[in-house]
């Protein structure tokens, strides 16, 4: 059993609910280690800012950050990692490319746990292996290619 832990510090009209967020989490997560655990915070602009700064050496807001777990050796638990959301970016997102608020949290949700995976977007072939695993995850899910023209 895959589980979430979601801190909303952020609330918002749009905001999947728990089930949904299990869902994207565990289609994501299929076919690996089914006894995991991660943590999805919903933060605002702020947040998301001071840690994309302090994580990444970016300024600004990002839609989502992957912080994945890095035990020490001999260390085994089912963490996965953290990921960390901020949603007025990802609402402003869906609505200036014009797709479903819903279908785009989806979207970042598989994106952060394939991060929390190991998929990268650093080079041109990880981000096009990244980005197929993501669309094979969302179409499972009846959500349209992410990365297709609107």
């Amino acid at each position: 059993m895959n589980n979430i832990e979601i801190q909303a510090v952020f609330e918002s009209e749009g905001r999947p609910d728990q089930q949904q967020i299990q869902c994207w989490v565990d289609a994501a997560l299929d076919g690996h280690n089914q006894d995991t655990e991660i943590v999805v915070r919903i933060v605002d602009e702020q947040e998301s800012a001071d840690l994309n700064e302090q994580y990444r050496h970016k300024s600004g807001p990002t839609n989502i950050l992957s912080f994945p777990v890095d035990l020490p050796p001999g260390i085994e638990l089912n963490l996965l990692g953290d990921l960390v959301i901020c949603a007025p970016v990802l609402e402003k997102e869906a609505q200036e490319q014009g797709k479903l608020l819903a279908d785009h949290w989806a979207h970042i949700v598989v994106h952060g746990v394939l991060h929390l995976l190991g998929y990268d977007h650093i080079d041109d072939a990880e981000a096009e292996l990244m980005e197929n695993k993501e669309i094979a995850i969302l179409n499972k899910l009846q959500i349209n290619n992410p990365y297709s023209e609107v």
